[in-house]
């Protein structure tokens, strides 16, 4: 038998198991792959049940609207809802004019991002005491303030605290909500 006709390949010769067939070849080794696809559609699988059932049983869907004792579900925040309702804001404004921007885009993102969080904290029982407003949160809120209240805060920016940059809240702490 010339060389051109043994059917035995170098590998072979040398020692090494032979090669699997090309269909084989091509498939990759797809049984890993397929038991990682399952592992990946089971973890999601039981994502996406924990977060339905987060969402139903913490009333999630009310958090999607405007209505301010939507806020006051997460028993944390009794004192902030009980504080608003005897502010003055309460006949003008609600959680989400004060604590949302005001695009469409903005409100839900940040509804969003609020929620996943607080019901972390909630969840996970990791509330700071007391409860304090986050930077990104406190940016919103200071831009309502100054978009309802233009007129006063530019004159006292201009006169009293433009350099100095503060806050509203740092000195109106509880106008939103009574302490």
């Amino acid at each position: 038998m010339t060389h051109e006709q043994d059917p035995m390949t170098e590998g072979q010769r040398r020692g090494e198991p032979p090669e699997p067939p090309a269909r084989e070849r091509a498939r990759g080794g797809r049984g890993s792959t397929g038991a990682l696809l399952l592992a990946l559609c089971v973890a999601l699988g039981v994502a996406a049940g924990l977060g339905g059932y987060t969402f139903v049983y913490a009333k999630g869907a009310s958090y999607l609207g405007s209505d301010p004792s939507a806020c006051a579900n997460c028993h944390i925040m009794n004192e902030q809802f009980a504080g608003w309702q005897r502010s003055s804001h309460r006949a003008v404004a609600g959680c989400n004019d004060c604590h949302a921007p005001h695009t469409f885009l903005g409100k839900y993102a940040t509804k969003a991002s609020n929620g996943f969080w607080h019901s972390f904290a909630f969840t996970s029982g990791r509330f700071p005491d007391p409860i304090r407003i986050k930077p990104s949160n406190l940016r919103i809120t200071e831009e309502t303030c100054r978009g309802c209240h233009g007129d006063v805060v530019d004159a006292i920016d201009s006169e009293h605290h433009g350099a100095a940059g503060l806050s509203c809240v740092r000195c109106h702490e509880s106008v939103g909500h009574l302490h």
